[in-house]
């Protein structure tokens, strides 16, 4: 974009309103400034409530599963409103209208988990309460750790660690990216990913606009990190073929390494009590082998897994 047409270029980038989706949307706006040397006021924020942070009594797999992070900002996109949504990419559902695309997604930051509340999953006192919402954090707490018993946490970043203080529960788990984003990374304690799977596409900002206006596109693509999407078009490519929902409970962990990119993957039933994994490495862009390793599992697991994949492919 030239210098004559700088200062009348604008576009508006689309956020929830939670003091988290507002620090993304202000990463995304700096990295955007930065990328085409705009002034900040040529990007305008646009925050939307979503429907996921309007309902949290109940766990999210409940009341209408990741399209609750979604369906507000795919209206106003839908609709011109605005003209991109900054997206966490765990809260995106795998599939997505044909209308839209992701034109960006930013460097990954720490994929991790943080536990706030113990040092470690052993360091956890038995017996204790653990607050989650995540079918995969609860049944992979419960399977490490039956003895604890797990209850809904739901809200954004301050809401949980509020219900944390107040005794609701003796410990929680928080995204450690998004800790770091908020500024408050010493809250928690990041856990190794090996031992403790993450989910797929954690620690990611997306960032998505009509698939048809090339203007947003090609703004948004200058941000695009080659490596990050290699390994998220591969962990949302197994969440496909695991046909999973919200009330799914799968970790995935997605790295380079051997013929490119080696991913890990662990299928729970929700009580933690059945537990199957495996492992593929695959050239970047092939997911032939994420759609074997996807089949494998699926062929290994036990009904009290296998009730909770393999049927909608929304991806919750």
């Amino acid at each position: 974009m030239n210098n004559a047409s700088r200062s009348a270029a604008r576009i508006r980038l689309g956020t929830r309103n939670s003091p988290l989706a507002m620090a993304q949307a202000i990463e995304t706006r700096q990295r955007l400034c930065a990328a085409h040397g705009w002034a900040e006021d040529a990007v305008e924020l646009v925050p939307v409530l979503a429907s996921g942070d309007k309902v949290l009594d109940r766990p999210l797999a409940e009341i209408g599963g990741k399209a609750l992070w979604t369906k507000e900002l795919d209206q106003w996109l839908a609709e011109g409103r605005i003209d991109a949504a900054v997206h966490s990419a765990k809260d995106v559902e795998t599939i997505r209208p044909d209308v839209f695309h992701f034109a960006a997604f930013l460097p990954r930051a720490d994929r991790r988990d943080a536990l706030v509340g113990a040092a470690s999953i052993a360091a956890i006192p038995r017996g204790a309460v653990v607050g989650t919402s995540a079918p995969r954090r609860a049944a992979q707490l419960l399977n490490l750790r039956p003895d604890c018993r797990v209850v809904t946490f739901r809200g954004n970043v301050a809401t949980r660690l509020g219900k944390l203080a107040a005794g609701e529960a003796d410990v929680t788990f928080l995204a450690a990216a998004g800790l770091e984003r908020l500024g408050q990374s010493e809250v928690g304690s990041p856990l190794d990913a090996a031992d403790w799977i993450p989910a797929a596409a954690q620690g990611v900002i997306a960032l998505e606009c009509r698939a048809d206006d090339a203007g947003a596109t090609a703004a948004l693509a200058a941000l695009d990190h080659a490596g990050t999407r290699a390994e998220l078009e591969a962990e949302r490519a197994l969440l496909a073929a695991l046909g999973g929902t919200c009330h799914s409970p799968v970790a995935v962990l997605c790295q380079p390494g051997g013929a490119g990119l080696v991913m890990r993957a662990a299928l729970f039933s929700p009580d933690g009590t059945q537990r199957i994994e495996g492992e593929t490495d695959f050239a970047e862009g092939d997911h032939a082998p994420v759609r074997a390793l996807a089949a494998d599992l699926l062929g290994r697991a036990a009904p009290g897994i296998a009730a909770h994949f393999g049927g909608s492919r929304t991806g919750g």
